[in-house]
């Protein structure tokens, strides 16, 4: 019941906010006003439920050195997703042919606010972290991400291959960015990061979305497994590759902060991992 008063709590800011959003499409500035408060009532209502349902302080979303974490997630998702771009660039399947108004990327801005936090609130605050409680991190990782990846499966020009580069690109990073802090903070940046830099920034697909240009008025072409085909650069070899090598690292991380729980132990708050009774 624990679990679903949290994901019922979580899904209905997530569905409100959504409605929201894709109700106010071709109005930025209204999405803008309606994403980013939706986000910020989403981080709220988590942290009310979890604490009211454990009994414990909500610790994945302590507000002291949010900013930073928030910062440097968004960094490494724009980083890492402009390297999935300079590769294809260099490569000449992905070409810009100037700028678009700034007013695209604004409501981009709040649709990916939105989208990243009620997403990693659910696959990573409640699925991940109380499936993790009875498997252990890595079995927890494994069936999280999956699920994440076949959740993709529904939107517009979607793939089996999509879903299953996401299972394991985002996924597992995003996982592995939660695992390594035992915070939600960096995944949610990182989240963002990612996603606005795919639409607000270089005006590409996402996970088969179709969505308003960004900044650079860009086209892409060539052969799928490079480009991602319909389903956009995070179904491209690019994005897989980089996205493993990042949850290698931050699973290093973790492993050396002793964040890496076995099946019937848990992370304390210390971030060492303790037996549970049977």
């Amino acid at each position: 019941m624990r679990l679903v008063r949290q994901l019922v709590a979580v899904a209905a800011v997530a569905f409100i906010g959504g409605q929201g959003v894709t109700a106010a499409k071709g109005e930025p500035w209204l999405q803008l006003a309606i994403g980013i408060p939706a986000a910020v009532l989403a981080v709220f209502v988590y942290r009310w439920v979890v604490g009211r349902t454990e009994r414990r302080p909500v610790t994945e979303l302590a507000l002291e050195g949010a900013p930073a974490a928030l910062g440097r997630g968004t960094l490494i998702g724009v980083a890492l997703f402009g390297a999935v771009i300079v590769n294809l660039f260099t490569s000449g399947y992905y070409e810009v042919d100037g700028l678009h108004p700034v007013t695209g990327a604004v409501g981009l801005l709040g649709f990916m606010a939105a989208a990243a936090v009620t997403e990693e609130l659910v696959f990573r605050g409640v699925l991940f972290r109380v499936t993790e409680e009875h498997t252990g991190t890595w079995i927890a990782l494994l069936l999280t991400g999956t699920l994440f990846g076949l959740s993709h499966l529904l939107n517009p020009n979607a793939s089996v291959w999509g879903a299953a580069a996401i299972a394991v690109e985002a996924g597992g990073m995003l996982t592995a960015a939660y695992v390594a802090t035992r915070s939600l903070w960096l995944p949610i940046g990182l989240h963002f990061g990612w996603n606005f830099a795919a639409s607000g920034i270089f005006s590409t697909e996402v996970s088969g979305n179709d969505t308003p240009p960004g900044l650079l008025d860009s086209s892409m072409s060539g052969p799928s497994p490079l480009t991602g085909g319909d389903f956009g650069p995070e179904g491209s070899v690019y994005s897989v590759l980089f996205g493993v090598l990042t949850t290698i690292a931050f699973m290093w991380l973790a492993r050396r902060r002793g964040h890496v729980v076995p099946r019937g132990g848990r992370a304390d708050r210390a971030g060492t991992t303790a037996t549970l009774p049977r």
